[in-house]
């Protein structure tokens, strides 16, 4: 990025500034073309040729190839708004390199870095205060707005968007508002089957031999986050008389445990490493469904539905009354063996549902599951922070919102507000772009009807290029996406505006 006119020792002057911000256009650069209903894919390939095609802002960006540390900054702002909403990337990515090309604009002109920086800070306060005024409530599960919502954010997919508002609706509303619970980590894609919502939960493992009962119902469940393997002794202890004696004590204490599971009435044990032979072979014969190396998150899964309670290997000591209580139950438990997974229905513990995405082809499960990941995380965004009208029209409306702030804005502190402005502005020029329009154009016109309307819902119809009503359209956002991207891109823009001189470091040994 070269500022126009400006003289060699300004451009020595604002070097950083320069850097940093040309680093961070590339990123902008990666994922503008994306935004919209008319956006595009972007092909990302790796150096042994396995090919990944998206239009997911945070999946380009979690891939790309990127070493300088201003662009790795906004990669990471970028993933903290995917971690904490699960939707809304490249509106963050974009505004956030707009307010740095438009900061650093103001700065190669003239206009001190600290000036740009307050008036920035004015102007994001005033659209976060704007943007929380203008939000609708969700008034129930049963909204159509909900689908509405799922289906913009799932890229225009209905069977996806219908999937995740019937799986919504099965949780419930309370469940949905609870910070630590994700309605995308619900969702499963699967080459070569069907879409399908179940309350249960899914182990992407089968059963660990052929001659364990791939069905069981009314099922008793034990979680064991170990191996269930008799203890170890030292191979030098082996060769000695003592050692041997105690070699021979932990077996039949280990025979011991494991009967203790089976009289337990256990009929399913999941664990999360391997099983001795032993056990295998006496679980087997009590006809106990075991699944071994179980991923973690998927172990908590079936505890959460279940009722169960994790225990260690050690757990196994304790009376047989003490260990009941660690136990879970499930209406039903059997193996899908064509995909060698293992589902539980009917949980007694908490209502989880579980969302299987189809995909015609492997190649394409990967985007199927982003796609319907992005429906979940906004719809749930929706139910816990309301909805604003879509399309890039409530950035509109903010915008002259913050418009009327810059008015009151005493001195040059004013061309930071002019940032956001602009800012706020990008997501419609970049939705109309992508459409084949004229973005100077329509978000002039768009801006104009808004006034004269009291609108904040006006936007462009993507497919006619006139002025429509977005609200009319069903086009609606959730208004925490837009509330963490405007911070988020407020915060990267803010920190490397600020960055005066790059300095590498040196290891120091010693």
């Amino acid at each position: 990025m070269k500022a126009k006119g400006l003289s060699p020792e300004g451009e020595q002057k604002h070097a950083a500034l320069l850097t940093n911000s040309a680093a961070v256009q590339a990123i902008v650069a990666a994922v503008e073309g994306t935004m919209g209903p008319k956006g595009l894919d972007t092909m990302l390939v790796d150096r042994f040729g396995e090919v990944v095609i998206t239009s997911a802002g945070v999946t380009i960006l979690e891939k790309m190839q990127v070493t300088h540390p201003a662009a790795r900054m906004l990669i990471k702002v970028a993933k903290a708004q995917q971690e904490e909403i699960g939707d809304g990337t490249t509106t963050a990515t974009l505004m956030a390199g707009t307010l740095i090309a438009e900061g650093v604009n103001h700065v190669v002109r003239g206009v001190p870095v600290a000036r740009v920086i307050e008036g920035m800070r004015i102007g994001i306060q005033r659209a976060l205060e704007s943007l929380q005024r203008r939000s609708r409530p969700i008034d129930s599960l049963d909204s159509p707005l909900l689908e509405r919502v799922a289906y913009i954010s799932g890229r225009e997919h209905a069977d996806i968007a219908a999937l995740v508002v019937r799986a919504a609706r099965l949780i419930g509303s309370e469940k949905l508002k609870e910070r630590s619970f994700k309605l995308a980590d619900t969702i499963r894609a699967e080459a070569g089957v069907g879409n399908e919502v179940f309350m249960g939960v899914i182990v992407s493992k089968g059963r660990l031999n052929k001659q364990m009962p791939p069905f069981v119902t009314d099922a008793r469940i034990l979680v064991l986050d170990d191996a269930l393997e008799p203890e170890g002794i030292e191979e030098e202890a082996l060769a000695t008389e003592s050692g041997f004696k105690k070699y021979l004590e932990l077996q039949a204490d280990f025979q011991g445990y494991v009967r203790k599971i089976v009289d337990l009435g256990v009929t399913v044990c999941l664990l999360d490493r391997g099983m001795h032979d032993l056990a295998e072979e006496m679980l087997t014969d009590a006809g106990v469904l075991v699944i071994s190396r179980v991923a973690s998150h998927e172990l908590q899964k079936v505890c959460d539905h279940t009722g169960a309670k994790a225990v260690k290997r050690t757990a196994l000591r304790r009376s047989r009354e003490e260990l009941s209580r660690c136990l879970g139950e499930a209406h039903e438990c059997y193996e899908d063996e064509s995909l060698r997974q293992v589902r539980f229905l009917g949980g007694v513990g908490k209502p989880m549902a579980t969302v299987a995405v189809g995909a015609a082809t492997a190649e394409i499960v990967g985007e199927r599951e982003r796609i319907a990941k992005d429906a979940a995380s906004s719809l749930q965004a929706a139910v816990r922070g309301g909805y604003v009208p879509g399309g890039g029209a409530v950035e509109i409306a903010l915008a002259k919102d913050v418009e009327r702030q810059r008015d009151l804005t005493k001195g040059m502190a004013a061309y930071g507000v002019d940032c956001v402005i602009a800012a706020l502005r990008r997501s419609l020029a970049q939705i109309v772009q992508n459409a084949g329009f004229n973005p100077l154009e329509k978000v002039e016109d768009v801006s104009a009807l808004q006034l004269s309307l009291g609108s904040d819902s006006v936007a462009i119809n993507c497919d006619t290029g006139e002025a429509a009503d977005m609200l009319a359209l069903g086009v609606v956002d959730p208004t925490l996406v837009k509330l963490h991207a405007i911070k988020a891109a407020g915060e990267v823009a803010l920190a490397i505006l600020r960055i005066d001189t790059i300095i590498k470091m040196t290891d120091i040994e010693g």
